[in-house]
């Protein structure tokens, strides 16, 4: 389905199901001549105000000034610096897109934004992620914050809400994509998401990692906090954001992990922007904020997080033995978790792969475990030798009863006891009861009790430990970008784009003055193909003064209907000279 190479067959077959085939062919010679505008724009503004890794960037991944890159050219170039990409359509889940990350693989909205959005755009487009984001991994330094920073974001853990306003933004991104929507349908849409961020309770983990997205990887500036450079990839592809960034009313602020607290709206300009002295800095405030992620701190509110995000997550004891599944419920009695429960399928694993028998078809209707120490056991439980366990009464073929430390009490048949690494990580029961004071945990006819063996929850994240073992996958989304149906207008219009463009690459000798003619009477108000034309009109001595005359007079007509038509053709006529 896309061309691979060695970076893209690291990939897990989980994200796979996200990545499409870019519709190259789909793309008109006006997507063309949006691409290169904004293109040309950045290159001649941005030399002076963006990162010095930019400019350099785009030769060494591969992307073209005049035409939209073909994702199989970029990645032929991509592959020396260790990268890749791949065409999505559209917003993807936010887990997903950072995981793509920690793959090093650039992650490109296949679609372009329509003209009358040229200059900013709220949705993901290729000019936004191959021109913004590509140029600037040629850095090594800041590619393995990017690398880093999808390891770590995959991993925070959601709530409900998080899905809900993903799918809110995708849709309003969608319907602002397609040039035929109508005014009413994308104003309902932000209506929408406005009444559902109001709704909004206490940020998840995502939600915080976002923002920190947010104000580096897609609206950074580095350098001096009162003449900053621009490394953003939401700013390096958006012409009128960029512009606005450097001015004095947008405010600077040193970043630091206060981001986090940041919320930030993708309809509209940001009002104030985070400068970073150097790409470290970036790198030392992720390591800060991960330090506080349940990732790290595991304990019962790292459990309780879990429960909240309602998706498959990961709990991992101190001793490497892991449960992988929907939690739904602690038993935690003085703030201590000492019990925890998961509904529906849920798999066991060791330092990120998946226990031998130990599937989600084996334990489909959930599984639980004690957290904690047994009573009268000083040593660690599983260090215990065969002959230690035996002096403790817990023999395979006999029964056996295990009172914790917690009140937790196991009594069953041991049928055995599962080692790993010459470390005890499960005992598994017949004819078993656990009960907890006076509350039943676990009963005979419910059949194998399976009991990991560890003190404490050390680490919890989002997904299972061992995604490909579990089954894991991200679903494609329900609704699609549409498909752009042309007009047949539309069409005869892209026509006269792709007549402009044949005359400039010396693939057509249409006279250039019938075409100027043909285009004022037809579409006069296509003031990116006058500019085409302007262009053409420069490099031809046969063009008449009156009719270049009659040019300009056309182009000051756009500049007379004022912002931001003006601040177009004039941004557009300076390139030209």
């Amino acid at each position: 389905m896309f061309e691979t190479n060695e970076v893209l067959q690291k990939l897990p077959g989980h994200l796979k199901s996200l990545i499409i085939e870019q519709p190259y062919n789909d793309y008109t010679a006006q997507d063309h001549a949006v691409w290169r505008y904004v293109m040309r724009q950045n290159i001649h503004y941005l030399k002076d105000v963006a990162h010095e890794s930019y400019s350099g960037g785009l030769e060494q991944t591969g992307i073209s000034i005049d035409t939209i890159p073909h994702m199989y050219g970029m990645n032929r170039i991509l592959r020396e610096i260790g990268w890749a990409a791949v065409a999505v359509d559209g917003f993807i889940p936010p887990a997903a897109f950072m995981e793509f990350q920690a793959y090093n693989v650039l992650v490109i909205a296949a679609d372009i934004r329509p003209i009358d959005q040229i200059g900013y755009t709220p949705a993901p487009d290729i000019i936004h992620e191959a021109a913004g984001h590509a140029p600037i991994i040629a850095n090594p330094e800041y590619a393995e914050y990017l690398r880093l920073f999808g390891q770590y974001g995959c991993k925070a853990l959601s709530n409900p809400y998080d899905k809900k306003i993903y799918q809110a933004i995708r849709h309003l991104s969608i319907l602002k994509a397609d040039p035929y929507t109508k005014t009413k349908d994308i104003d309902q849409a932000e209506i929408d998401l406005e009444q559902l961020i109001k709704q909004y309770g206490k940020p998840s983990e995502i939600s915080l990692i976002r923002n920190l997205h947010w104000w580096t990887v897609e609206y950074g500036l580095i350098g001096e906090l009162t003449k900053p450079k621009i490394y953003g990839a939401g700013l390096l592809s958006s012409i009128s954001e960029c512009k606005n960034a450097l001015k004095d009313s947008v405010q600077k602020i040193e970043y630091n992990i206060n981001a986090k607290d940041y919320s930030f709206d993708i309809t509209c300009m940001q009002p104030q922007l985070f400068v970073t002295p150097n790409f470290q800095q970036l790198t030392d405030v992720l390591e800060e904020f991960v330090d506080g992620m349940a990732l790290r701190t595991g304990g019962l509110s790292s459990i309780q997080k879990a429960i909240c995000s309602e998706n498959i997550a990961c709990c991992e004891y101190d001793t490497g033995v892991q449960i992988n599944g929907t939690f739904t419920n602690v038993i935690s009695p003085n703030n201590q978790a000492i019990y925890l429960q998961t509904t529906g399928p849920t798999s066991l694993s060791y330092k990120g792969k998946e226990i031998t028998g130990h599937h989600k078809d084996y334990h489909k209707d959930g599984f639980s475990s004690p957290i904690g120490k047994v009573k009268g056991i000083d040593a660690a439980f599983e260090l215990l030798t065969e002959d230690e366990l035996n002096e403790k009464g817990i023999v395979e073929g006999q029964t056996c009863g295990l009172e914790f430390e917690s009140g937790i009490k196991v009594n069953g048949l041991l049928r055995k006891v599962h080692r790993q690494d010459c470390k005890i990580l499960l005992l598994s029961f017949e004819n078993c009861t656990v009960k907890f004071q006076e509350q039943v945990l676990f009963k005979p006819e419910w059949g194998t009790y399976d009991m990991l063996i560890g003190n404490e929850i050390v680490s919890v994240f989002n997904g299972p430990a061992d995604p490909e073992s579990f089954g894991y996958y991200f679903p494609v989304p329900e609704e699609k970008t549409h498909k752009i149906e042309h007009t047949e207008e539309a069409k005869k219009l892209h026509s006269f784009y792709q007549k402009t463009r044949d005359i400039r690459e010396l693939k057509a000798s249409m006279a250039l003055s019938d075409l100027y003619h043909q285009v004022k009477k037809e579409f006069p108000d296509e003031w990116l193909l006058f500019l085409e034309i302007s262009e053409l009109f420069k490099a031809d001595l046969a063009i008449s003064e009156e009719l270049k005359n009659d040019l300009k007079a056309q182009l000051q007509r756009f500049k007379d209907n004022g912002k931001p038509l003006k601040t177009l053709v004039e941004d557009g006529l300076k390139i030209l000279g």
